[in-house]
């Protein structure tokens, strides 16, 4: 079950405001805020109303915001839609791509190629497969959840998300796919499941590394590794290409190194979109170097960006995640909800 990391960080940060908060008893994730005028606002986790609904929706689809970010000049990845059994039936015989079309599709730009849901979030099924089965395996898992899949050539570079309110940058941070480290005695199995164990104890309840994650096995095949393999002491094992938080994955502060370029090109990004409040994920070689100095794409566009796992690095992170919140709060107490 996950944690209510948002909704209690508000409760803690709002009284001193004046604000009171009233949070659902059973389960936290959604509450009212009350204000000293009298004024109402409801959210439900990371969603405060700062965005409109219309831009959420948008934030919401991968495919939507690649068109309006590439429509706006900014370099996102070569990718295309494909769809499932039941959505086929709807559309017209010149729009109807199904997985045999995105095998096709895949084999043209060159394997491995990701493949994910276009509407879903944290991570959830997102697979970078090396063969041809592997992506028909992923789509039928993909179109059990939802109808529409991207299948995206990948970009070169390191995992960054950047942390947007207004005008202004929150926080910035390089994400770093879930590995293990071999002590030469242990499994990858064994010491993925230490892992796992230790995920809590690093105060960061809303991440789970699932043993059972078929993409796991589809990133060991592509190292000729299995469960059973055990790494040399000191070897590091990347077993997932996605560089989610809420997957295992771990992070490095970079706030303080961001270039300005990447700052501006942040900002502009969520603007585009019509976003307040955003988390903006960069592939770039690195994030502190200038834009023009280097190959970048903007993967994706967050409207409720969940802070839970960088709060998690330190007292500074965690202070920078409660100035965010007494910002949204302060912006929710002077507009209509």
């Amino acid at each position: 079950m996950r944690y209510p990391f948002a909704s209690l960080l508000i409760q803690e940060v709002a009284p001193p405001l004046g604000i009171s908060v009233e949070l659902e008893p059973e389960f936290g994730f959604a509450g009212e805020l009350i204000f000293p005028s009298g004024k109402r606002h409801l959210f439900r986790n990371t969603n405060f109303n700062l965005n409109p609904a219309g831009s959420t929706e948008i934030a919401k689809d991968k495919a939507y915001t690649n068109y309006f970010l590439r429509k706006h000049g900014f370099n996102v990845p070569e990718g295309q839609t494909f769809f499932s059994g039941k959505l086929l039936a709807n559309l017209s015989a010149d729009k109807r791509r199904g997985i045999d079309e995105a095998v096709q599709y895949a084999s043209s730009i060159g394997f491995p190629v990701f493949v994910k849901p276009n509407n879903l979030s944290q991570g959830a099924f997102v697979t970078k497969t090396y063969r041809a089965q592997e992506l028909v395996d992923t789509a039928c898992e993909i179109f059990t959840r939802t109808n529409v899949m991207l299948v995206e050539k990948p970009c070169a570079g390191r995992d960054y998300r950047v942390v947007v309110l207004g005008e202004r940058i929150i926080s910035a941070y390089e994400r770093i796919p879930l590995s293990v480290v071999g002590d030469g005695h242990a499994t990858i199995e064994e010491l993925l499941q230490q892992a796992k164990l230790r995920l809590q104890e690093c105060g960061r309840p809303n991440s789970e590394i699932d043993m059972l994650d078929p993409r796991l096995d589809v990133k060991l095949g592509a190292l000729r590794m299995s469960r059973m393999t055990v790494p040399k002491a000191q070897e590091k094992v990347f077993l997932l290409d996605n560089a989610n938080l809420s997957t295992g994955g771990t992070s490095v502060d970079v706030t303080d190194d961001i270039h300005s370029g990447f700052s501006a090109l942040a900002i502009a990004a969520s603007r585009a979109i019509g976003l307040r409040l955003a988390g903006v994920d960069i592939i770039c070689e690195d994030l502190s170097v200038a834009p023009d100095a280097q190959q970048w794409n903007l993967i994706e566009l967050n409207a409720a960006p969940g802070l839970d796992n960088y709060a998690s690095l330190g007292d500074r992170q965690a202070e920078r995640v409660r100035e965010l919140y007494r910002e949204v709060l302060g912006y929710l107490a002077s507009h209509e909800p």
